[in-house]
């Protein structure tokens, strides 16, 4: 027997039942971990075709809600987001407690953190990484590429990029775990200290490359978040480049009113 999702003459068929199994979800009908209903029960829950149904679970990726894997269907999410605040994250007092950024971020949330360093090394400098650093395109610069973990689940990929000149200085950088505190901390024990942090974050849908080492959804959207961290002496000594899960975070940005 067919069930009727309110019908709105405004809106496609198939974001309609979208927006029902989006509400049946939030309203714990499909609890996480619980299998949606396939293309075929939804033919005839809906009494649509297939091609419909097969829009409206698409439509419902984008949201957060399923993850589809092939060959087992669509599931109901069981991983809340993470709650990222960039004006607590990096604290001096995360650093001296031996904390690097999404360590604290992530234990903060309630949550067991991991991270697994994917390469280190020099590499030359794309052009955009260039102009960020003040360095020609091509120059050498090192690289720290990173992948993130929450609770076992992927959830960022990093890439830190510094100037040469600055890292080959400090050998605690050229290592897979470069201490307590990360990177910021052993550039400060260097004498190199941090001022401030710039971020620009655009939202996007996932490559492939992307959907797979982050283990998403086709369709998943990410956050590609670009950060500067600039020294009292006013020289930007790193460049990360982040594809974040933006599923898996909340961005909550806390904004001076003073001048």
């Amino acid at each position: 027997m067919a069930t009727t999702a309110p019908r709105d003459s405004g809106k496609p068929r198939y974001l309609q039942i979208a927006e029902d199994l989006a509400q049946q979800i939030r309203a714990g009908v499909l609890m996480p971990g619980e299998k949606v209903p396939s293309e075929s029960e939804l033919m005839v829950r809906y009494a649509v075709s297939q091609g419909t149904a097969r829009k409206a679970v698409a439509e419902m990726r984008p949201m957060g809600l399923i993850d589809t894997h092939h060959g087992r269907g669509s599931f109901v999410k069981t991983q809340p987001p993470v709650l990222r605040k960039s004006s607590d994250r990096f604290r001096r007092s995360h650093r001296r407690a031996g904390k690097a950024a999404y360590i604290a971020e992530t234990e903060e949330a309630g949550k067991t953190p991991a991270v697994t360093v994917l390469y280190v090394g020099p590499v030359e400098a794309p052009s955009d990484i260039a102009e960020r650093l003040g360095v020609p395109t091509g120059s050498q610069v090192l690289a720290r590429r990173r992948l993130y973990f929450s609770n076992g689940i992927p959830t960022e990929e990093a890439t830190s990029y510094l100037p040469w000149d600055i890292a080959k200085d400090i050998p605690e950088l050229f290592a897979e775990n470069p201490g307590g505190g990360g990177i910021y901390a052993r550039l400060e024990d260097n004498g190199h200290t941090l001022a401030e942090f710039t971020e620009t974050v655009r939202a996007r849908l996932a490559t492939k490359q992307e959907t797979v080492a982050l283990s998403l959804s086709p369709g998943s959207p990410v956050f590609h978040l670009t950060r500067g961290a600039r020294t009292e002496s006013g020289r930007v000594i790193e460049v990360c480049d982040t594809i974040m899960a933006a599923e898996q975070f909340v961005l909550d940005y806390r904004i001076p009113a003073r001048d």
